[in-house]
């Protein structure tokens, strides 16, 4: 079966039909159809993944220059995949295992995993419609590139459709990162079942506490728009610098993370209303503005199908999205990397006492977001941290993945990097790698690699021709 499309994690199995559109009077009343849309409960079963990559050119000197795309290129070589916000006409088709692709505003691909039952499931189908896409673009001298952030270019909005204009007219007013933010940067996004109610403040509250230790530990974007930022992940400096009731963790006191969301989503700004034209939002409108009837807001009142899309604009480090709970505080990873944070989360979440001592090493540093974007494992109540968090991953790995390459990619990069307190932006400087498809680096990898291990791993696909 194949996951509903769009942004957000795809753990739900089959599209249902969409209910009519109900005008929201009060806060209590859009507050409650928030919690009721967000957090939809029931036995942890299946987990999903989306992969971001930015693209480059072969013949693109320096080597890993991400010049702006072509609306026409990116289409040619998607082909039947492209996503309709790319070509109104395409079919949108699968992939051949079943990922829908999709494309960010700044023309970086993404492919969204069906929801699968285990991690093996997971890497086998997303690694085969890896393959697929990334030789689709490479017919089209379309490289990915393996960093988390567009080392040398220039933002540049490729999608010109109304939501990511109000979008960018709105970000434009705070500053600088929103543009970067939507178009020079790339992630890895795993999603995990939301669980049942019982369990929702536990596994809502671990994929938090963790997450400095994790962005620490995969910092891969130390390099924006030709210079180095001073930050481990300048993706997540970017996220950061925006709004906090839009990007900023929750209060982990709040004892039911339902309501502490629903009335986040009421204190957020309007980023962009759906109207026939324009999609322009008032500048410093809140949603629970908007419901209060203030001068600036929107003459009519809200729907159940605004709220669905200001939703969509909320962009915290974990985002709930129904039945399931959308992790988006990971840089994009080289290659076939991109399993290991999600190995890592699963591991985190695969018993309750495994939870629970993650939640005693890292609820006291659950606030060092900060130094984990800039320093990254540096910072030493991080690297305590992050030497229990993945002893127990370590220790839950065999009940998570069997034996088999999988989980030896998986120990391999913790104990080789993570456990000696490395990530991928301590590798060299990626604007002077002699190969943008991640061939083997002459300076046989950044220390604290395995002896000769190239400082990014290539896919099948982008090996060098």
């Amino acid at each position: 079966m194949i996951p509903r499309s769009g942004a957000g994690g795809r753990l739900t199995a089959e599209v249902p039909s969409e209910p009519e559109p109900q005008v929201l009077r009060t806060r209590e009343q859009a507050e409650a159809y928030v919690a009721s849309v967000c957090f939809k409960h029931g036995p942890p079963r299946l987990l999903g993944v989306e992969l971001e990559w930015l693209l480059t050119r072969p013949s693109h000197r320096p080597p890993l220059d991400v010049a702006p795309l072509d609306i026409a290129e990116l289409t040619a070589a998607l082909g039947p995949h492209a996503p309709r916000t790319l070509d109104p006409l395409s079919p949108a088709l699968p992939l051949p295992s079943g990922s829908l692709v999709t494309v960010e505003p700044g023309g970086q691909v993404e492919l969204a995993s069906p929801p699968l039952p285990d991690l093996e499931a997971l890497f086998a189908v997303v690694e085969a419609d890896t393959l697929a896409l990334h030789s689709r673009l490479r017919a089209h001298d379309l490289i990915p590139v393996p960093l988390a952030g567009d080392p040398v270019g220039r933002p540049h909005r490729l999608l010109q459709v109304p939501r990511y204009a109000a979008m960018e007219a709105s970000f434009d007013r705070l500053g600088r990162h929103g543009r970067s933010m939507m178009c020079s940067t790339a992630a890895v996004q795993p999603s995990y079942d939301t669980g049942d109610r019982a369990d929702l403040w536990r596994r809502w509250t671990v994929l938090h506490a963790v997450g400095p230790v994790l962005l620490a530990a995969f910092a891969n974007s130390p390099v924006l728009h030709g210079r180095r930022t001073g930050w481990k992940s300048s993706r997540m400096q970017c996220w950061w610098a925006l709004d906090p009731p839009r990007t900023a963790p929750p209060d982990l006191s709040a004892p039911d993370p339902a309501v502490e969301y629903a009335r986040r989503a009421m204190r957020a700004g309007l980023l962009c209303v759906r109207g026939d034209g324009s999609w322009d939002a008032p500048a410093g409108v809140s949603f629970g503005d908007w419901l209060d009837g203030v001068r600036a807001a929107p003459p009519r009142p809200p729907t159940t199908a605004d709220l669905d899309l200001h939703l969509s604009t909320l962009f915290p480090p974990v985002r709930p999205q129904g039945g399931h709970l959308e992790v988006r505080y990971l840089d994009a990873q080289a290659g076939r990397e991109w399993v290991v944070p999600v190995a890592v989360l699963a591991s985190v979440l695969s018993s309750a006492s495994t939870v629970d001592r993650v939640l005693e090493a890292c609820l006291p540093i659950a606030d060092r977001w900060l130094p984990a974007a800039r320093v990254g494992l540096a910072d030493p109540a991080l690297a305590a941290a992050s030497r229990t968090v993945f002893g127990l991953v370590l220790d839950a790995l065999p009940g998570v993945l069997g034996d088999g390459p999988v989980r030896a990619l998986v120990d391999g990069v913790v104990t080789g990097r993570a456990l000696r307190g490395r990530c991928p932006a301590d590798g060299p400087d990626p604007t002077d790698r002699p190969d943008p498809t991640g061939g083997p680096d002459p300076t046989g990898g950044p220390p604290g690699a395995p002896n000769g291990s190239p400082r990014f791993a290539p896919h099948p696909a982008e090996e060098v021709r």
